[in-house]
């Protein structure tokens, strides 16, 4: 019997039967056809290749209309409600590979009102948090000229007109039945998923015309965005185009690495000593003595360590499929896969660390509008 799990844009628990919440959701498969269709515009991410962005929802259209010369933009975003991680970072290096592949905008949505409304926030707090994740986005290396960063609160005179077309279109009934609502639910927390439609139907509104809007995000947001698609076309908006991924897994061994479990999670402002120990402590799938691995070998395919690996830490495929061979065989210990995890990872946030201390000269000239961040985020 399958184990249950739950996948909602506020709570992912359980082991995740990918397929099935496939279908659960109705969205369809990355399949081979669409893979090289992908290679004409560039170099497919390894991302793409190993079915970690696995799913869509009418990514065919919208290359349709890119190859009559309709450009797209792009949009995601970030809940602030406490420092990035590594599980974060995943879907916005994908997003950084779209923008340079097809040369297109960025709209980035911190939904400082988001994690106010679900969770023990003060806006004050939610704020400081937006200006420190919206660091870590900018020091991947976004086109400044080409990205925007809209948070919640501050531009709600921009969102709010949009945001009010599609709450009209959207009953309670749906709303309840889609995101599992009752009576004790706040209702500002009813409204919300109407600000985070708001940016995939801005460019439109900013356009007087159609503009096509690609939305690449952790699967667990798709509630929210079947919401806004069902609305698009009464609302003369086009439907927003989905990639789905599946979640960046915890160091503990569970389906998603989690901002309230710190022993399982790397921030991306751990220092080597914090990497060290919590990839120590990492679940992995070794026997229990080394004389029992060297003969019987590991199994990568339930190891956290591998999975870093497999998700962020090694590009070439060949080399992957090595280490996974390597493991089975009993040809490597989990101690040489941790310290060498450890070295890849603290190589990465060296340089991510120090790109995010330069963010801080920029992030201000790439906000929506031009608003100022508060100083106490600095």
């Amino acid at each position: 019997m399958a184990e249950e799990f739950t996948v909602t844009p506020w709570e992912v628990t359980g082991k995740i039967d990918y397929e099935l919440l496939q279908k659960k959701f109705g969205t369809v498969s990355i399949d081979e056809k669409l893979l090289k269709r992908l290679e004409k515009y560039g170099e497919i991410h390894p991302m793409l290749r190993r079915g970690i962005f696995y799913s869509h929802r009418d990514l065919n259209q919208l290359l349709d209309k890119f190859d009559k010369g309709e450009k797209f933009v792009l949009y995601t975003g970030r809940g602030p409600s406490g420092n990035t991680h590594l599980g974060h970072m995943m879907p916005w290096m994908f997003c950084k590979w779209i923008q340079d592949i097809f040369d297109v905008p960025m709209l980035f949505q911190m939904t400082d009102d988001e994690k106010f409304l679900f969770q023990d926030l003060t806006l004050e707090e939610t704020r400081k948090m937006a200006y420190e994740n919206a660091l870590d986005f900018v020091a991947l290396g976004f086109n400044p000229e080409k990205t925007k960063i809209i948070l919640d609160t501050e531009n709600i005179k921009t969102l709010y007109p949009i945001a009010l077309k599609v709450s009209k279109k959207i009953t309670f009934s749906t709303a309840r039945a889609v995101f599992g609502f009752d009576n004790s639910t706040n209702i500002g927390s009813i409204f919300y998923t109407s600000i985070q439609a708001a940016p995939a139907f801005l460019p439109t509104e900013e356009a007087g015309k159609e503009v096509p809007c690609l939305i690449p995000c952790g699967i667990d947001q798709d509630p929210h965005f079947r919401a806004a698609r069902d609305v698009a076309p009464g609302l003369g908006y086009p439907k927003p185009a989905m990639m789905y991924c599946k979640m960046f897994p915890g160091l503990g061994g569970g389906d998603k690495m989690s901002s309230s479990d710190q022993n399982a999670t790397i921030y991306a402002t751990d220092g080597p000593k914090a990497v060290k120990k919590k990839i120590g402590r990492a679940f992995t799938g070794g026997r229990v003595s080394v004389e029992e691995q060297r003969e019987k070998g590991g199994n990568p395919e339930i190891c956290a360590v591998f999975m870093y690996f497999f998700y962020m830490f090694e590009e070439d495929d060949a080399k992957l499929n090595e280490r996974a061979e390597r493991c089975k065989a009993g040809g490597i210990l989990c101690g040489e896969c941790k310290n060498e995890l450890t070295s890849r990872i603290n190589v990465f946030l060296e340089d991510h660390q120090a790109r995010r201390e330069k963010a801080r000269g920029i992030v201000g000239n790439m906000t929506y509008d031009g608003f100022e961040w508060n100083k106490g985020g600095e």
